[in-house]
């Protein structure tokens, strides 16, 4: 008898996609301990996810918009409006089942907090839900064969054939959080605050990577604060630092040679003022909690089984198909962005303050050998005008960018996950209206290449023709013919390779057309 010997590889399986975008518009009432609007100066949003469920065939996704708006006061000075605006949508996902795992994305495409009065806000956000569906399976492969006695006692003498492949199976999957909390004191030229207007936390520069049983990070996060202090006279006061980060997450199945596709998001974040040992207001509690989803795979060459026949057997091979992944690419680029802004604006910048960025992908093009990446960075900056009822505004642009990714064999199958930040940003003024921007855009980028490949699912062994057997002539001579190997013209010749290669006096496993060969039919015993 023969017995085939599996190996089982545990796959990631990508399953499809669905998007979709929500459009959201509510009216907020200022609070009667609020002072009149004069103005909006600028706002700030983002998405919160509260709750996914996956329904089958459907996705619902609960969550919000949280956003703040900086606006100037009727009788001068600033105050802060916060709000958020719910949302319950479903997704319809084809083909989504209860076990699929179900990864939501989101981006905020837009942002606009418009005054309609004194003492009412419209607020409209556009936001972009991604679903990409993932389904865990175990495939199995025939890697090997044991050839045993069969009931006679007699051994089946088994011809095999082997071919390597590399597979890149999910090693583990999970979610976990990484807490930041940080203490920032008030430079001593600075004055105490009397209370924060506005406050800003930023990721900048993340990194990660798998170690023997962790998961280290590390990077910034980017404060920025506006205050007023204590006394009429003195003028609105800002706080830019950054906080460097590094740490680790136990994840005991995680080793370094694992390869990474983990992304980070900022779930949480808080910014409270708080007393030093005087009593005055001069330190600043920062917390902020990190989310990270984590992706390991395992890359591995593995052996499957390619064909097998037997000398002294008729073998009836039953094949299938088994699908797996391969990893094309696994590279983080880098993309400069500069450019000169005319910012022509009433009233004049006197300096800038603060700047801040988001990325935003708008095309990713599968080319030859490479991927080509369109986006924008839009950079939101704050600055202080020469108009003492105006001291704070803030100006937006959109600068474009393009990247393109070498990655040898990708296809129009290929599956990537493209993860984006920024790594640097800054805004100088060069003039009274013209402000230079740069920034170094960070794409970290994982290429995935589904390859579905025949097996050998079972065989099963039958007596020796005979009758075909002796109509085969014991001894033929042979040329070469296009597409020929070695085990392909033993197997049509009943013979073996090793008996060719000792009877033609090769060295190697290795034809060209037109070669001349003598072969001999083999009979096993058995």
């Amino acid at each position: 008898m023969v017995e085939l010997i599996k190996k089982n590889i545990h796959m990631n399986r990508w399953k499809g996609n669905a998007a979709t975008q929500i459009t959201l518009d509510d009216d907020f009432i200022v609070p009667d301990t609020m002072d009149d609007m004069e103005q909006v100066i600028m706002d700030t949003g983002e998405v919160q996810i509260e709750a996914v469920k996956n329904l089958g065939e459907k996705l619902s996704i609960k969550g919000k918009v949280a956003f703040q708006v900086l606006y100037a006061k009727a009788e001068g000075g600033m105050q802060t409006l916060g709000g958020s605006i719910s949302f319950d949508e479903v997704i319809n996902v084809p083909g989504l089942e209860e076990k699929d795992y179900a990864g939501v994305s989101w981006e905020l495409e837009d942002l606009n907090a418009a005054m309609i009065n004194s003492r009412k806000l419209s607020v409209k956000a556009i936001v972009t839900l991604d679903v990409r569906v993932e389904t865990l399976y175990d495939a199995q492969a025939a890697a090997d064969v044991v050839s045993n006695a069969d009931r006679a006692g007699e051994e089946v003498q088994v011809e095999v054939q082997k071919r390597k492949t590399d597979v890149a199976s999910i090693a583990l999957r999970r979610k976990d959080t990484y807490r930041i909390k940080e203490d920032i004191t008030l430079s001593g030229s600075k004055p105490s605050m009397d209370a924060v207007l506005w406050s800003e936390l930023k990721l900048r520069g993340v990194n990660t990577k798998p170690l023997d049983g962790k998961v280290h990070i590390d990077g910034e996060v980017m404060v920025f604060v506006i205050y007023t202090s204590e006394g009429e006279s003195v003028p609105v006061q800002w706080l830019e630092e950054s906080l460097p980060f590094s740490g680790e997450l136990d994840l005991p199945e995680a080793s370094e040679e694992m390869i990474p596709a983990i992304s980070v998001r900022m779930v949480h974040k808080d910014v409270e003022a708080k007393p030093d040992a005087d009593g005055e207001l001069r330190e600043l509690e920062i917390d902020a909690v990190l989310e990270l989803d984590m992706k390991l795979y395992e890359e591995e060459e593995i052996e499957l089984l390619s064909d097998l026949y037997s000398t002294n057997r008729e073998l009836a091979l039953q094949t299938g198909q088994v699908c797996f992944e391969q990893i094309l690419a696994k590279n983080t680029g880098k993309c400069k962005v500069t450019d000169k802004v005319n910012v022509d604006t009433e009233p004049r910048i006197l300096q800038i303050c603060h700047s801040e960025g988001s990325v935003k992908i708008d095309a990713v093009q599968v080319e030859e050998d490479t991927l080509r990446i369109e986006g924008a960075l839009e950079v939101q900056i704050l600055y202080l005008t020469t108009d003492d009822k105006e001291p704070v505004r803030s100006y937006v642009t959109m600068l474009p960018f393009h990247y393109t990714s070498e990655t040898p064999g990708i296809t129009q199958e290929s599956i990537y996950q493209l993860d984006t930040g920024l790594e640097q940003l800054s805004a100088v003024m060069l003039s009274t209206d013209v402000i230079e921007v740069k920034a170094v855009v960070v794409l970290d980028l994982l290429v995935l290449q589904p390859v579905c490949e025949n097996v050998i699912e079972s065989v099963n062994v039958e007596p020796m023709d005979v009758k075909k057997l002796q109509e085969m002539p014991g001894i033929v001579g042979y040329i070469v013919q296009p597409d020929d190997t070695l085990w392909k013209i033993a197997k049509k010749f009943h013979t073996t390779v090793e008996n060719i290669l000792d009877t033609n006096g090769l060295t190697e496993e290795k034809v060209s057309l037109g070669d001349k060969l003598i072969l001999i039919k083999e009979i096993a015993k058995g």
